[in-house]
């Protein structure tokens, strides 16, 4: 461990105690009765049993302004994260003719994902699967390396929250003015400033919930009907739906959509283990807490068993979940860091050594405080190994079959009644709904083929062919699904039971072939 040179502390009276009574909303700081009152009266039973609450009352949180190297972190991913949400619907991606041009849509109308070069339909949904397990076991990559480091940084909510919490500093003032007008009586100055943060709060929200909707329709042409006036009752039901939900959550929910609302805190404590990179107070070093008071050295401190920690309750104040790390690692806790940056400044203006709040290791601390040699951190352990291992294979499962996704894929469904038709002839006949998916961009011709069933012939309803034969030359439009009712005729002599396999082998002009397996119903005997 590194020592650092202890300095006088600057001539300041009380470090920190010029904070707000206010400051500790939810202290439930007891009243002592004076010296020489009567104790008061212990109200009745019935009382104290209607005045017990089975649950905890909700104390707003007012985070306080903080600077360093993690809020400007966090500053940075809130404007990289945002603007790829907003910019994203507006670029443009060259499929060919007739094929939309917006690098990420979502088109349920016509069932198709696009995804820049990638566009997956509906029979392709294990994609996704795979992606969404892939997200997840980053996910745990991430917070097995450095615990809710996602939720600290890149989580819709947390990114949301700081933008309000931003706007609402900007107009309400900074922690203490944003308590003081809260608990201040309604005055027209103060109507104002809560109607002008709504109006800026509602306003991105519609940006939110407007920008979500163009993910799944084409943003120009969206944009075009809202400024007409034209656009549809389901767009519009969305858009309010997202408004809302953006307002309501990062406006006044916030820490609580962390807390109760996400089952992630839940999981955190199964995902870190000791090696894993956790805010985390050095009390080894800070212990006890005291204010530091006027010409108090250093040394004075060390002599009453005082350590480095002034209890400001800085850290606590820019917390935006308010809780106070020097309690522990609690679930609340997002790992945002920026306890770490407000610990810092104040380490800085008493010329102690910062750091008294960091990310590190268990390991680390137990070694420091047992009086060994500080652990580096361990990038490489066996979870940390094993999550990148399985993420290796369903990346790379992902890209081969996205590699080789094929341009054609079929779809055969047997009617169930009848079963089968026996016609004069003494032969029996199957019918079947035969669906092509033309995946390309270009019209297709395919040959269609039977097999299982000996002597077993094909035709197609509707084309204007009465005959029979081994094969049917069927089409279809690009990016299109081609539907035909196929008729599959058979002797009964070449029957084997009341069912058997029957195989449709589709072949495509330029060689590619899809296969579908079903069976041939027949009588029994």
């Amino acid at each position: 461990m590194s020592t650092t040179t202890e300095q006088q502390p600057p001539q300041s009276d009380q470090l920190g105690s010029d904070r707000l009574d206010s400051d500790r909303l939810g202290s439930d700081r007891l009243e002592r009765p004076a010296a020489g009152d009567a104790p008061a009266a212990a109200p009745p039973k019935a009382q104290r049993r209607a005045s017990r609450s089975m649950y905890q009352k909700h104390a707003k949180v007012y985070p306080k302004a903080v600077h360093g190297t993690f809020r400007r972190i966090k500053w940075a991913a809130l404007a990289v994260l945002l603007a790829i949400y907003y910019v994203l619907p507006w670029v443009r991606w060259d499929r060919g003719p007739n094929a939309p041009d917006q690098a990420v849509l979502l088109d349920l109308a016509n069932r198709r994902f696009y995804l820049f070069f990638v566009e997956l339909w509906p029979q392709q949904i294990y994609y996704l699967t795979g992606a969404l397990i892939l997200a997840a076991l980053g996910l745990f990559l991430a917070t097995s390396l450095a615990g809710r480091v996602w939720c600290g940084y890149a989580c819709p909510q947390t990114v949301w929250t700081d933008l309000y919490v931003w706007v609402e500093r900007l107009v309400e003032g900074d922690r203490g003015e944003r308590i003081r007008l809260d608990q201040g009586p309604w005055t027209a100055r103060k109507a104002g400033r809560k109607v002008l943060k709504n109006l800026i709060w509602l306003l991105i929200a519609v940006a939110t919930g407007g920008a979500w909707i163009f993910y799944f329709t084409d943003a120009p042409t969206l944009l075009g009907e809202m400024l007409r006036f034209e656009v549809s009752s389901t767009a519009l039901g969305f858009i309010g739906l997202f408004t809302a939900t953006t307002y309501l959550l990062a406006g006044f929910a916030r820490e609580q959509v962390c807390t109760y609302m996400c089952p992630w805190p839940r999981f955190q404590s199964a995902m870190i283990d000791e090696d894993s990179l956790i805010v985390t107070y050095q009390d080894w070093r800070g212990e006890g807490r005291s204010l530091l008071r006027k010409s108090q050295s250093w040394e004075e401190r060390r002599a009453e068993g005082l350590g480095d920690c002034i209890d400001c309750f800085n850290c606590v104040q820019v917390c935006p979940a308010g809780i106070d790390i020097r309690d522990g690692l609690q679930m609340q806790c997002i790992g945002c860091g920026l306890c770490i940056d407000a610990c810092d400044e104040i380490m800085t203006k008493v010329g102690r050594p910062t750091g008294l709040i960091t990310f590190d290791t268990q390991t680390n601390q137990v070694a420091i405080t047992t009086g060994g040699q500080p652990v580096p951190f361990r990038l490489l352990r066996p979870r940390t190994i094993l999550y990148t291992l399985m993420m290796l294979v369903i990346a790379g499962g992902i890209g081969v079959g996205l590699v080789l996704k094929p341009g054609l894929d079929i779809s055969v469904l047997r009617d169930r009644a009848p079963l089968f038709v026996a016609l004069s002839d003494g032969s029996v006949r199957n019918a079947f709904t035969f669906k092509i998916s033309n995946m390309t961009r270009d019209p297709r011709a395919y040959t269609l083929a039977v097999s299982g069933v000996t002597g077993a012939s094909l035709s197609v309803a509707g084309d204007g062919q009465d005959e029979q034969a081994g094969t049917q030359r069927l089409t279809a439009d690009p990016d299109m699904v081609a539907t035909y009712r196929i008729f599959v005729t058979a002797p009964r002599t070449g029957l084997q039971g009341a069912s058997q396999p029957l195989t449709f082998r589709l072949t495509s002009a330029d060689g590619e072939v899809a296969t579908y397996d079903s069976v041939f119903m027949g009588p029994a005997n």
